[in-house]
């Protein structure tokens, strides 16, 4: 679930609709992998990501260290998080202002903007943020229902920092409404890049999974209509590992990798959020059976940004967690 949607709810009603259920696990050849290497180097990430661990030794070959003389795959400066992840920190306890600042201390300098500006205005938040030494650099938005919606939505952006927003999700088994969508969205994009803003859109599993009829889905529609001149793309790689497991595939990421080879978009931004290798939840990073180095290696990002939808712990332990991992 992203922004508060259900995203798993609607993978399942869409596999229904095909006469499928979900599958929960992985084949045991893939369970294997989680349980036990996460594929030449996953292992020593995930060894990396437990609390209190010492620094991973990085496989040969895939630059995953910082003594070894090469360049690690996430460089620290492109590390965010999305803040539902944090949601129930920001909204209880320990609050919006002490949250923040623990992700500051973590090493977190920049953010996903999701769930509004808890009764700041953008600009006053800009400025608590701005102290912390933070950014926000991308946002979760809905399509605008108006002009003026979109023009405040875009001077908000603009007020923060923005370089990039996301749509965060959409669904229906109706192919007309993913045609009138990205429409929209190829009308919202052109006026955020005139505004120096890069407009995306943000995937679940369902877009994969949805059969609008004749085998078409709503990823088809989308990858064929919005325009890579001004929309681009933020791959949330759960949801793509998740709808290969889902579709029957035997090599997760590398769907994974075939859905970014093939966008004629430009894919920006990755969500990073590991899978569970008992129930095919979301987990923590390096905790679960995804081998992100593999697709880390194949394709590079300008931002990756941690988030689990339901933290294993708490949500400062997740964002604690999820960094670490990237770093090492």
């Amino acid at each position: 679930m992203c922004y508060g949607y259900d995203g798993d709810r609607t993978l399942t009603e869409s596999l229904a609709a095909r006469g499928l259920g979900r599958r929960r696990l992985l084949r045991g050849a893939a369970v294997a992998l989680g349980a036990g290497a996460l594929a030449a180097g996953g292992a020593a990430s995930a060894l990396a990501a437990q609390p209190g661990a010492a620094p991973a030794q990085a496989a040969p070959g895939l630059g995953l260290g910082h003594g070894n003389g090469r360049k690690p795959l996430v460089p620290p400066g492109k590390i965010s998080i999305q803040l539902y992840t944090l949601r129930d920190a920001l909204g209880g306890e320990p609050g919006y202002d002490a949250t923040l600042r623990e992700l500051s201390r973590i090493g977190y300098n920049k953010v996903e903007q999701a769930l509004g500006y808890y009764g700041r205005s953008a600009r006053e938040l800009r400025r608590f943020y701005d102290r912390l030494g933070i950014r926000a650099t991308s946002s979760h938005d809905g399509i605008s229902e108006t002009d003026e919606a979109l023009r405040t939505k875009i001077d908000n952006a603009r007020t923060l920092g923005q370089k990039y927003m996301n749509v965060p999700y959409l669904a229906s088994g109706n192919a007309a409404d993913w045609q009138r969508w990205a429409e929209r969205m190829n009308v919202e994009a052109r006026v955020a890049c005139r505004a120096g803003i890069r407009y995306g859109y943000h995937n679940h599993a369902h877009e994969f999974t949805t059969d609008l009829g004749r085998g078409r889905t709503p990823w088809d529609i989308l990858s064929a209509e919005l325009d890579p001149r001004y929309v681009h793309l933020e791959i949330d790689l759960y949801w793509t590992v998740t709808a290969a497991i889902e579709l029957g595939e035997s090599d997760p990421e590398g769907f994974s990798l075939d859905v970014i080879r093939a966008a004629p978009q430009s894919v920006l931004q990755f969500h990073v959020k590991d899978r569970s290798a008992t129930d095919g939840d979301t987990s923590d990073l390096g905790t679960g059976i995804i081998d992100f180095p593999r697709i880390f290696q194949a394709h590079q990002v300008k931002e990756y940004i941690v988030e689990n939808d339901r933290p294993d712990v708490t949500p400062i332990e997740t964002a604690r967690v999820g960094y670490r991992y990237l770093r090492r």
